[in-house]
């Protein structure tokens, strides 16, 4: 594998990651950071709910049903914060993959993805939908939680099935995988294949 240091007149590139939760993100990051040339610095949702506070849990991570309309002023920061983070990296040529699950199914829509959008203006980006099956999803949560907390039905009304429907709402992407069928190693494949031959990524860009 090549190493490739950040070179601050070349901006780094982005990847978003974007997906329910055990959709299979975090997996692919690993491959990304792993196997893609260059320094990937991992920054998503994993990485700023493990800094917030624990009263303000889930804080970025607050998921569709407008449970929490507390929370839902400091879910608008931190998402600029983290995207100003991304941003930041990306001009010092670091380049940046993000695990992340947008949707805007608060008590009111937020706009969150358009701002997102906007702080990134001028950079590669390239928006990844990461998709599985909802039963795969249960099945997953099953495995590593036992289900705790989420009924076993499927209905649009289950927290599961709300996650899918509202995390891909916002309309389309550069690049869709499926880990029901794709390995990690064979959706990073893609990613970087992506990359490499183009087109150029504006999934993302068209948001803003």
């Amino acid at each position: 594998m090549t190493q490739c240091m950040p070179q601050p007149d070349a901006p780094g590139k982005i990847v978003i990651l974007n997906g329910p939760p055990r959709a299979g993100k975090s997996s692919i990051v690993t491959e990304i950071q792993n196997s893609f040339d260059g320094v990937w610095m991992n920054l998503g949702v994993d990485r700023f709910k493990a800094m917030t506070p624990e009263r303000f849990q889930p804080g970025i991570g607050l998921r569709p049903g407008a449970e929490r309309p507390d929370l839902e002023p400091l879910v608008v920061t931190l998402y600029r914060a983290m995207y100003d983070a991304i941003a930041a990296h990306s001009r010092l040529g670091l380049n940046v993959v993000v695990d992340a699950g947008h949707h805007d199914h608060y008590s009111a829509p937020l706009g969150i993805l358009r701002d997102c959008a906007d702080r990134l203006r001028g950079h590669f980006v390239l928006f990844v939908g990461v998709r599985c099956p909802v039963e795969v999803a249960l099945e997953r949560r099953r495995a590593t939680w036992g289900g705790v907390g989420y009924r076993e039905s499927t209905s649009i009304a289950d927290p599961v099935s709300l996650w899918h429907e509202a995390v891909h709402a916002h309309g389309g992407y550069d690049l869709e995988v499926d880990t029901s069928v794709l390995r990690p190693r064979e959706c990073a494949d893609l990613i970087r294949r992506r990359i490499q031959d183009g087109p150029p990524p504006s999934a993302f860009q068209r948001l803003s």
